[in-house]
């Protein structure tokens, strides 16, 4: 099983990294409160269809009814299940079984 790691062992590593990036000459630049990467400074997850323009929609009722209509007619003629033969135990008087015989309801 891997093991997992503390939060401080992970702040250990994002410690090291960032000071090899300084190390390596890499800079950090210091960024004013509230200024933002976004060009607009719009917030994104405000609303996900923004980009894409709205689409029509279209009505399925009737075909829905006509769905409905052909699942109904099915289930009320060709559906129905004929009844199955199935075996029956003959006793005797006393209960002990004699055979099995085959019943149609």
């Amino acid at each position: 099983m891997k093991p997992i790691k503390s939060k401080a062992q992970i702040r250990a590593e994002i410690d090291e990294q960032i000071n090899s990036y300084l190390s390596a000459g890499g800079e950090v630049k210091q960024v004013a409160k509230g200024i933002s990467g976004h060009t607009d400074n719009s917030n994104l997850f405000s609303s996900p269809t923004s980009f894409q323009p709205k689409q029509q929609r279209t009505p399925v009722t009737g075909l829905i009814q006509q769905v409905e209509e052909r699942r109904k007619s099915k289930t009320t003629s060709s559906m129905k299940r004929q009844p199955r033969p199935h075996k029956k135990l003959i006793t005797d008087d006393f209960g002990e079984p004699l055979r099995w015989v085959w019943v149609d309801k």
